[in-house]
């Protein structure tokens, strides 16, 4: 027999205390991403009512070959940015976790660019820096390098905003340190008594005890890398020859600079299910490689 859940006071606090997030989900989050559902079969200009045409936008998709375009160069940019904003996050980590003089004060420098890596004037600096007589290239110049057309060719120019978001490893590093810094240190003193170098201390004690924050910035970044924007828009345009035109940008402006809010919106879900089916594969194929220690050891 199933019992009536009885309301006190306390029960009334903790709703009062979760519904501005439960309101700012509902409004900002669940009815945009239905509205976009219901949109995505209908030709909507958002200056006349939807006019609903079933799968035709879907249908349309691919046979777009600037939609197909498009997804090719963010994927192309997700299988560059994430990897290295990774590594290079925990290799950092891996530095600062060392009992060195005033690492305080290095943590603190090295956590900034990811509070400064989204402003815009951020996105201008390194635009600039990255021009044909930026800063890069005069140091190339210094030490006897040929001068590099960063945003003359589509491969260079994609290559300065994965940069620029790897740049911004400040969040994932603050992760990996206090995931470093919860591995016991008897493993170290047990594998010193065998031999074992700091390398494969790395590879066999310090990466497998690691895995679930692995996991945990591995996902976080598929999902923010598959969103980027504002790097292209900003630093690129889009250019050389759509050759940084990801596929939020596409999405942006088919919505706010060709109106076909329909088209868009049957855009954004399938990116919606590309970053599910991604993320549903990693959950997936985390139980061979995740390693949780406090169940014993168990996948």
């Amino acid at each position: 027999m199933n019992k009536k859940v009885k309301f006190n006071k306390k029960n009334y606090v903790g709703l009062l205390y979760v519904t501005p997030w439960l309101i700012g989900f509902l409004v900002f989050t669940l009815y945009p991403i239905l509205a976009a559902l219901y949109l995505s079969f209908t030709d909507y200009s958002l200056m006349s009512a939807p006019n609903f045409v079933g799968l035709d936008n879907f249908i349309k998709l691919f046979s777009d070959k600037g939609f197909l375009k498009a997804f090719g160069i963010t994927a192309k940019y997700v299988i560059w940015e994430v990897p290295l904003k990774l590594i290079f996050s925990l290799f950092v980590a891996f530095i600062l976790n060392m009992n060195i003089k005033g690492i305080n004060f290095f943590r603190t420098a090295y956590y900034i660019p990811s509070i400064l890596g989204s402003n815009v004037a951020i996105a201008i600096l390194w635009k600039f820096l990255f021009a044909t007589d930026g800063l890069v290239n005069q140091v190339f110049g210094i030490v006897g390098m040929e001068p590099i057309s960063w945003f003359g060719q589509a491969t260079p120019a994609l290559f300065t905003i994965v940069l620029l978001r790897v740049w911004e490893f400040g969040s994932t590093m603050v992760i990996f340190l206090s995931a470093l810094k919860e591995v016991p240190a008897e493993l170290y003193e047990a594998a010193s008594v065998d031999g074992s170098t700091g390398i494969r201390n790395f590879f066999t004690i310090t990466i497998p005890m690691i895995t679930p924050i692995i996991f945990f910035n591995f996902i976080m970044q598929l999902v923010h890398a598959f969103q980027e924007f504002n790097g292209p828009y900003l630093i690129t345009g889009g250019d050389p020859m759509k050759g940084t035109y990801l596929l939020p940008m596409l999405i942006y402006d088919n919505t706010f600079k060709y109106f076909n809010m329909g088209y868009a919106s049957a855009m954004s879900w399938v990116l919606f299910l590309v970053v599910m089916i991604f993320t549903m594969m990693t959950f997936k194929s985390s139980k061979y490689w995740v390693y949780y220690s406090d169940n014993g050891g168990e996948e």
